[in-house]
C-alpha cells in the first residue's frame, strides 16, 4: 500500500488512477464531533483523515468534504464545506492546474474558511464552502464540448450533496461555466443574467476593494485617492475594473502588472493615459512587490504576501480582491504589523462577488438597497465600517489586522442561522447515513 505522504504527494491523475484500480468513483471525509476527528468514506483512505486532523495549518475542523472523479476527463470534483451554522455552504468553483493532490486538497480547505470569515463579516446568512475542480492538462481547457461537459457534470455532483453546498462562479470559471452547472442543479448562484441571475460579479467586487481602500486612507489620515500612487498586481476580471474605478477617483498614477499579455493589451487599449504604467511580467518576477506606492493591491493569486515578497513591500496600505493572500495568516500578518503596513484582511473587503450572487433568489430591484448597504458608511456591517473596526481594534490591542477580522468573523460564523438552525450539518450527517460515497 502507499504510504500516506506519497498518496498526497501525487498528482491528482495519478491519485485518481490510484482510485480507479480500487473501483473508487466518490469519497468524502467528514468531520466527527464526538470523537473530533475526520472520518474517511473508504478505510483506505482514513489515513489521509488522520494527516489532516492532526495537520492543522489549514484543517480547521471543517464539516467535511466530497469528491468524485469526472466520467472522462480523470478530473477531481469537490465541495469543501468549512461551516455551515449561519446557512448553507457557499462560495465559488474554482477549476486550476495543481502539482499534488494534497495541494488540491489544502486549496480548498483554505478558500472554504475563507468563505466562511467572509460570508460572516458580510452580515450574510450563509455558511462558508467552496468547489474545487482539478484541470487535467491532457485536455484543452479552452475546448467548449471539453467544458461543457466538465460543468454539467459538476451541476449533477451539486445535486447529489443535497444543497449543504451552493455553488457559484470562482477563478477559471466564466458565467457560462455557471449556465452548464444551472442546467443539472438549482443549488448554485452567479448564473447568466438571462436565466435570472446575477452574472458576473467582477463590478462589484471592484467597487468594494474602493470602499476598503478609502477607508484604510480616511483611518490613516492620508486625504482622498485622488492623489495617490496604487500598484495594481492582477488585470483580469476584477483589476480591469477596479482601474476604472480609480480613475473615476481622480488616482494620482496606477501602476498595473501581469503575466498575460492579452490582459496587458486590454487595460492599455481601454484606458492608456499619462498616469497609467502597465507591465507584462514573468510568473515569478517579484518586482511589483518592491514598487514605490501608497497602496499594493493584490488581485490575482492567492499566497503572494509571504516572508520573501513583505520585507520588498514600500506601500503603506494593502487592499485587493484576491484570496488568502497571507502564505502563512499568523507569520506574514505579524510581518505586516511590524513593518507598519495598513493591512485590510481579503475576505472583508472582496465580499461583493458572494453578496450580489448569494440572495439570487429574492429577485432584483434597480439601486438594491440590500446591495448597496455593503458600500455606505451607515450599516455596521458595511465594507468601509468593518474595515474602520478592524485597523481601531488592531492599533488599539497592538495586534495584527487579520487576527482581528479573523476573531470578529469567527465569532460571527457560529451564530446559527435565525429560521434553519445548523440545518448543513444535518444534511452531511444524512449524506454519510445514506452511504453517498456508493450511491
Amino acid at each position: 500500500m502507499i504510504e500516506i505522504k506519497n498518496l498526497l504527494l501525487l498528482p491528482p491523475v495519478k491519485f485518481i488512477k490510484y482510485l480507479k484500480e480500487k473501483n473508487i468513483n466518490k469519497f468524502f471525509f467528514v468531520f466527527d464531533d464526538d470523537k473530533q476527528k475526520l472520518i474517511a468514506s473508504h478505510q483506505f483512505l482514513q489515513p489521509i483523515a488522520d494527516y489532516f486532523t492532526i495537520d492543522r495549518r489549514d484543517f480547521m475542523s471543517h464539516e467535511g468534504w466530497f469528491c468524485r472523479v469526472s466520467d472522462d476527463f480523470d478530473m477531481l470534483m469537490g465541495a469543501f464545506i468549512h461551516r455551515t451554522n449561519r446557512g448553507q455552504a457557499a462560495g465559488g468553483v474554482r477549476y486550476w492546474s495543481y502539482d499534488t493532490t494534497e495541494d488540491y486538497f489544502r486549496d480548498g480547505l483554505r478558500l472554504a474558511t475563507g468563505m466562511t470569515f467572509k460570508n460572516a463579516l458580510a452580515g450574510l446568512w450563509w455558511g462558508g464552502g467552496k468547489g474545487v475542480v482539478s484541470h487535467n492538462s491532457q485536455f484543452n481547457k479552452n475546448d467548449i464540448q471539453v467544458r461543457t461537459k466538465i460543468y454539467q457534470e459538476y451541476g449533477t455532483f451539486m445535486s447529489s450533496l443535497n444543497g449543504c453546498y451552493v455553488t457559484a462562479e470562482d477563478v477559471g470559471t466564466s458565467v457560462d461555466d455557471m449556465a452548464n452547472v444551472f442546467s443539472k442543479t438549482r443549488f448554485t448562484t452567479c448564473i447568466p443574467s438571462k436565466f435570472g441571475g446575477s452574472g458576473n460579479p467582477s463590478v462589484p467586487t471592484a467597487r468594494g476593494v474602493i470602499c476598503g481602500m478609502e477607508a484604510a486612507i480616511d483611518f490613516l489620515k492620508m486625504g482622498t485617492l485622488e492623489d495617490k500612487t496604487i500598484a495594481v498586481q492582477g488585470l483580469g476580471h476584477v483589476g480591469e475594473p477596479l482601474i476604472e474605478f480609480m480613475l473615476e477617483k481622480g488616482v494620482k498614477k496606477i501602476i498595473g502588472f501581469d503575466i498575460n499579455v492579452s490582459n496587458i493589451e486590454n487595460v492599455k487599449n481601454k484606458f492608456g493615459g499619462n498616469n497609467l504604467d502597465f507591465r507584462l511580467v514573468e510568473r515569478n518576477d517579484l518586482s511589483a512587490f518592491s514598487e514605490e506606492c501608497d497602496i499594493f493591491s493584490p488581485n490575482a493569486t492567492g499566497a503572494v504576501l509571504n516572508d520573501t515578497t513583505i520585507p520588498m513591500l514600500k506601500s503603506k496600505i494593502i487592499c485587493g480582491a484576491a484570496n488568502n493572500q497571507l502564505e502563512d495568516t499568523q507569520r506574514d500578518g505579524k510581518l505586516l504589523f511590524e513593518k507598519g503596513i495598513s493591512y485590510v484582511p481579503d475576505f472583508l473587503t472582496n465580499r461583493m462577488g458572494i453578496v450580489t450572487c448569494a440572495n439570487e433568489q429574492y429577485g432584483y430591484i434597480n439601486r438594491d438597497p440590500l446591495i448597496e448597504l455593503h458600500f455606505s458608511k451607515d450599516w455596521e456591517h458595511s465594507i468601509y465600517n468593518r474595515t474602520i473596526q478592524v485597523l481601531s481594534e488592531s492599533k488599539k490591542m497592538k495586534r495584527p489586522t487579520v487576527d482581528i477580522a479573523l476573531k470578529m468573523a469567527n465569532k460571527l460564523s457560529q451564530e446559527n442561522h435565525p429560521i434553519f438552525g445548523h440545518r448543513g450539518k444535518e444534511i452531511i450527517k444524512s449524506l454519510t447515513e445514506n452511504k453517498w460515497h456508493q450511491q
